[in-house]
């Protein structure tokens, strides 16, 4: 039988905190793929509890405010550069995420509970050898994912 175009309603874009300055390459690679199949783009930064606590007081949140939780945090702060003007700007349908924790645990369960059709993330290139081969959380994403998962190593 013809094998079928691959069929993607919607990607996961993630972002642990060391991927925020490429941001921009992540997303370019992405949107070769959601672009021409209208994919939705959602969009996970996702925070280690530390760092989530620092810029909610920066924002001088108040941290039990009820509507404001990491979702709101990745869409608000100026440290979290989402392109979301030039998602706009080119009709992108998208949802920025926000999360709060591991980022291996929190990009895999999102991906099920969104049942993506593909995950992006990036990292840091590592020689083959070494355990981390991948660094950071992406060989955790890459193992547990319930989607195929296209790694982006940074420059």
């Amino acid at each position: 039988s013809p094998r079928m175009v691959e069929s993607v309603d919607s990607v996961l874009l993630a972002f642990g905190p060391k991927d925020r300055e490429h941001v921009q390459r992540l997303l370019d690679v992405a949107l070769q793929l959601a672009e021409p199949t209208g994919a939705t783009l959602y969009i996970q930064h996702v925070f280690p509890q530390e760092e989530y606590d620092d810029l909610i007081d920066q924002l001088d949140v108040s941290p039990d405010a009820e509507s404001f939780g990491p979702s709101q945090l990745a869409a608000r702060h100026e440290a979290i550069r989402t392109p979301a003007e030039q998602l706009d700007e080119r009709e992108i349908d998208y949802e920025i995420r926000g999360a709060v924790g591991a980022p291996d645990t929190k990009v895999v369960r999102t991906a099920r509970n969104l049942e993506v059709d593909r995950v992006f993330i990036g990292g840091r290139g590592r020689s083959p050898t070494g355990k981390a081969m991948f660094g950071d959380y992406a060989q955790q994403v890459l193992l547990n994912a319930p989607c195929p998962v296209t790694y982006v190593r940074r420059e």
